[in-house]
């Protein structure tokens, strides 16, 4: 049988139209806010106003008192264990005798209406002993700050023990000899840089309803990328057996990994509702309440030292990494694995030293955010490679051209490449589509006014799936039903959340069973309906839920086929699915149509249902070494950005972006490009405008007014460019595409925004400011001293 890239496809690598496409644009689709119950009631929380303080009472007779109060919940009040289960077992769905930041869950009001909750929550009096907090990373690790989180024996979840104060983990990669190797370096730069909090942005907030069924079943139905990270939660929070509970994921108004984590909190308190009065409760937050409350992106200090020789061959690089987990570990561990194994990027380095730490600080908790602990580690590197190329006289291109991986490299963490590397395509791809050479001399040489351009560069590389670390939680499970009119219903345990993935797997098994497109249907997750298929996270559904549809579907079809030669007078090895025929190989006029195979195998009984499963692909990591297999396979990226500068204000203008990704093989170009496009918007805000304000461990700009995010008015020219280059171990060739599109954005930015200006900005977002600031402070000419 020819590889999966050879086959002839009918629906694979087609653009069709996704499924959800007409329900969004009209309307009609469903959110959590949209759904109603008999007798449904509604929650709201009451949340800390210190950052860190004992909890000595709380006072909830005035709101009990309140007209349409049902229930004021606390700690006391869970019938099961006041536990969300994630990586560290640390998270409280309430605080009980300490909040560790502001915002921290330590009171619910259940009421008839939303205002009447509001109103009543507002009357619950908490009494608090503040205690001294501490909000930066360095001082969180340093002997005798303020405890946030205490030492934790064993494993310290991901990777390392943790036995330190304030220290969730600590990760390290180690490859070569880094002394050699900086001995051997004709050139050698170290900087320090910053990335700030970033918050999700997601159309629609946080949102649960849980429903008391007749038979003692709590259904829960909500927003989520994991229903059954909140199908745990929910069990463990009511002190029930898991059959007890079930999750249905609703439409999801958008995720980018803030709703892969606190859906849970958000769950279990309306759980904690509904055990409590008998009803079914909702709970939705406001934008502020989101905003002030909900998992961010990790802020990252970054230390980072390079050397190279003369001709541009790398030769070592040392890294020491911060993250600030906040207040609890969530997914922080999680995240610092993927920060360390992505720190040297896709290039060859003989010598390799990363340390990790992700440390505890009373602010809001960090979890999961597109391209989770990369862009940190991405906008550290891709920077510090400019200044490296700037020190040795070679263009930034040429640079990354030289040292780039390909087939049969071995990546920082000592893992070996040996299929599906396209990262010197996209590299040349980009800059051809860009006209990056073209651009850079031209603007060398031609300027006028107080505007200026320049061109620059941000590559990456991304571990598809939970890698050798999230082993234990990666397996996928899928169920297919074919009917005998020929229509099929799939059910997968991953989320739809505006990705298109319940599109992309309906091809996939339109493709496996010979069906028409229009014919499939693939539904929201239901954990009463399939097996656990793990978190909706790290560019992982594509590979692991097509995969697992594949199986099963594999399964049914080799019921057609016997069926088909039966009709065709030939054995089944003999046959072939071509588009919506089945047909005898060579003999293609000996065919037969797939909705009468189908019909006749409905009527013969044979069974055209099946369960199909995808398991972890053979990944390993050794915490003492520091090395090993991370992930099975890796995307790649270039993204070639064109910026304008003010000189004069600071304001900084992308007029391009191209962006090359190597993704194995696209399932759905459509799709993927709109990946690709909003995800360098995305990334814009990360560049450019999008910071969490955090003083004294308060969230300064809750609100969209005052946290700037990018919009269809500051989009500049997209240009996507799909490079394939299939892997064997995924659907048809193809890998992930979630995550990448955001990770190389901000340095390609900042790295323009240098070759315009002449300033290096070793913090993001490039606000006026900033970069006015830093061409003052780094001596670049004003506006009436430029060369033209």
């Amino acid at each position: 049988m020819p590889p999966d890239d050879q086959i002839p496809t009918h629906t694979v690598g087609q653009r069709l139209e996704r499924l959800d496409a007409r329900a969004k644009v009209l309307g009609t689709a469903r959110y959590a806010d949209d759904l109603t119950f008999p007798g449904l009631l509604h929650l709201k929380v009451v949340f800390s106003t210190e950052p860190h303080a004992r909890v000595r009472a709380i006072r909830t007779d005035a709101a009990r008192r309140a007209p349409g109060v049902r229930a004021v919940l606390t700690a006391k009040d869970c019938p099961g264990e006041n536990l969300i289960p994630l990586v560290l077992p640390d998270l409280t769905l309430m605080a009980a005798d300490r909040v560790r930041f502001v915002g921290d869950p330590v009171a619910a009001v259940v009421a008839d209406t939303p205002e009447a909750a509001h109103d009543a929550a507002r009357l619950v009096e908490v009494d608090y002993e503040p205690l001294p907090a501490v909000f930066d990373v360095l001082e969180a690790l340093r002997p005798g700050a303020p405890v946030v989180a205490p030492p934790v024996s064993g494993p310290g979840g991901h990777g390392g023990a943790n036995t330190a104060p304030n220290l969730f983990n600590l990760l390290e990669v180690k490859k070569g000899d880094l002394a050699a190797g900086f001995e051997a370096a004709d050139v050698v730069v170290e900087q320090e840089y910053r990335t700030p909090y970033q918050a999700h942005a997601y159309l629609e907030t946080q949102g649960m309803t849980c429903v008391p069924e007749p038979d003692g079943v709590f259904a829960v139905y909500g927003c989520m990328q994991c229903p059954f990270y909140v199908h745990e939660a929910v069990a463990r929070v009511l002190g029930v057996p898991r059959h007890r509970v079930k999750v249905i994921q609703v439409g999801t108004g958008g995720g980018f990994g803030g709703k892969e984590d606190v859906p849970s909190i958000i769950a279990g308190l309306a759980a904690l509702g509904a055990w409590h009065t008998g009803r079914p409760v909702k709970l939705v937050l406001s934008r502020k309440e989101d905003f002030e409350t909900m998992s961010k992106r990790h802020p990252a200090l970054v230390r980072l030292k390079v050397g190279a020789k003369e001709d541009g061959t790398l030769t070592a690089l040392e890294e020491r990494l911060w993250l600030d987990g906040g207040a609890y570990a969530t997914l922080s561990p999680v995240v610092l694995y993927r920060a360390v194994t992505h720190a040297a990027g896709p290039y060859r380095w003989p010598a390799v030293h990363v340390t990790g730490h992700a440390v505890a600080t009373n602010k809001v908790p960090c979890g999961a955010f597109r391209g989770f602990g990369t862009l940190q580690v991405i906008f550290a590197l891709e920077s510090i490679l400019d200044e490296l190329a700037e020190r040795l006289g070679l263009d930034p291109l040429d640079l990354r051209l030289k040292n780039a991986v390909r087939v049969g490299d071995a990546l920082g963490t000592n893992q070996a490449l040996t299929e599906s590397v396209g990262f010197v395509e996209t590299l040349e791809r980009a800059a051809e589509v860009a006209g990056y050479r073209e651009k850079r001399e031209r603007y060398k040489t031609w300027q006028e006014g107080p505007k200026r351009r320049g061109v620059g560069l941000g590559c990456l590389l991304y571990g598809v799936g939970l890698g050798a670390k999230g082993k234990f939680i990666d397996r996928t499970g899928a169920h297919v039903q074919l009917y005998p009119d020929g229509s099929c219903a799939v059910s997968i345990g991953n989320a739809e959340m505006g990705q298109g993935l319940r599109t992309v797997i309906s091809q996939i098994a339109a493709e496996e069973l010979g069906l028409e497109f229009g014919k499939v249907q693939t539904f929201d997750g239901d954990t009463s309906r399939v097996p656990d298929s793990g978190p909706t996270v790290a560019s992982r559904a594509t590979v692991m839920a097509g995969n697992a549809v594949r199986d099963a579907c594999g399964q049914i079809r080799r019921e057609l086929l016997a069926e088909a030669g039966l009709m065709l007078g030939a054995s089944p090895e003999e046959l072939e699915l071509f588009q919506t025929w089945a047909r005898v190989k060579g003999a293609p006029e000996r065919r037969a149509a797939m909705n009468d195979v189908i019909a006749r195998a409905a009527h013969a009984r044979r069974p055209l249902t099946a369960s199909g499963f995808r398991l972890p692909a053979d990944t390993w990591w050794s915490d003492d070494e520091g090395q090993g297999k991370a992930y099975e396979v890796y995307t790649y990226a270039t993204n070639v950005c064109e910026v304008e500068v003010d000189l004069e204000t600071g304001e900084s203008r992308v007029l391009s972006l191209t962006a090359a990704h190597d993704i194995g093989r696209a399932i759905n170009p459509t799709l993927a490009e709109g990946q690709i496009e909003g995800g360098a918007l995305q990334g814009l805000g990360f560049a450019l405008t999008e910071e969490v304000q955090i003083d004294q461990g308060v969230i300064r700009n809750p609100r969209f007014a005052t946290y700037i995010i990018p919009t269809a008015m500051d989009s500049p020219e997209l240009k996507a460019v799909i490079v394939e280059h299939p892997y064997s171990g995924g659907p048809y060739g193809a890998k992930g595409i979630g995550e990448p599109p955001i990770m190389g954005i901000a340095p390609a930015v900042t790295n323009a925004i240098k070759a315009a200006t002449g300033a290096r900005l070793f913090e993001c977002p490039a606000t006026p400011e900033r970069v006015t600031e830093a061409m003052k402070s780094q001596g670049v000419a004003a506006r009436d001293e430029v060369t033209v």
